[in-house]
């Protein structure tokens, strides 16, 4: 069987890497501006208008993958005598991993020869996508479905995640900072360095007075805590390209990376961090710790 590589919308890569690779692609939903979207990596609702809309008081909301639509796109790939990998967003940010299980459970109830693996990452957003983007290479050399899975299983944990915010206030909204927090950040110019632990918990590490300082932390933790030779990067942002420029140039030129992935962050992680945030992944040389 010719195995596929199925990801979420939720893994903010660029859609032309999509494209060229042939990685099938199921959107979770936003609500913006009083429409509902299938986020399509950008396609239908553009990411800069997104980041407008916010930046103008726009509060949109998001909703995972329901088990219809994932049962409809299983049978799809099974009737096109394709084994699946579907490499998914985290269990414990959204419920769209589980409605995979569920499908995939009436899938091969129905059809005795379905062949489907469903991964948690255990990751998201460009951190999701490096694994898609790993998993993609893997396949191209050859590998058998079951050496992809076990290569991704091993590296999902490895795959760390670094991020500040512009608006600390999306964090509050949300539970993750306090209101106390939110407010002295904003007036003293503090921009929280949020750490996403192993057990998928937001860990706000320390907070730097300064976009540029705070920047080169994220920087100054890939060279502490990356172990992977040649291996690519992403850098994922709220409608800051110039940053994300920037962050890309001292990897490339003081740590010697060859190779960066950027991309918008998405409505289903954009609603909940807001216009300005910046994020650096990678896969460190240990499982995920500060």
């Amino acid at each position: 069987m010719q195995v596929v590589i199925l990801t979420d919308s939720s893994c903010d890569l660029p859609i032309g890497l999509i494209k060229d690779s042939n990685v099938e692609v199921i959107g979770l939903m936003c609500n913006f501006n009083n429409k509902q979207y299938e986020d399509d990596l950008g396609q239908t609702l553009p990411y800069k208008e997104f980041y407008d809309g916010i930046r103008n008081g726009e509060i949109p909301t998001t909703s995972q993958v329901n088990v219809y639509r994932f049962y409809k796109k299983f049978e799809k790939l099974i009737k096109e005598e394709k084994a699946v990998i579907y490499i998914g967003f985290d269990s414990r940010i959204s419920g769209t991993l589980n409605s995979a299980f569920i499908a995939r459970q009436q899938i091969i109830e129905k059809y005795k020869n379905a062949d489907i693996t469903v991964i948690d990452t255990k990751c998201a957003s460009i951190g999701e996508g490096l694994l898609v983007y790993e998993a993609l290479n893997v396949l191209k050399n050859g590998k058998s479905k079951e050496e992809i899975v076990q290569e991704i299983e091993d590296i999902s944990h490895k795959m760390n995640h670094w991020f500040i915010v512009e608006n600390l206030f999306y964090l509050k909204r949300g539970g993750r900072l306090s209101s106390t927090k939110a407010v002295v950040g904003t007036i003293l110019n503090m921009k929280p360095i949020i750490f996403i632990n192993d057990d998928g918990e937001l860990i706000n590490v320390c907070n730097i007075r300064g976009r540029k300082k705070a920047i080169r932390y994220l920087a100054s933790r890939f060279n502490e805590m990356h172990g992977f030779e040649n291996k690519v990067i992403g850098i994922s942002h709220g409608d800051c390209v110039e940053d994300a420029e920037y962050l890309a140039e001292i990897m490339k030129s003081e740590f010697g990376v060859k190779k960066v992935l950027i991309n918008y962050v998405g409505p289903v992680i954009g609603s909940h961090v807001g216009a300005g945030m910046l994020s650096l992944c990678f896969l460190a040389k240990n499982d995920r710790n500060i």
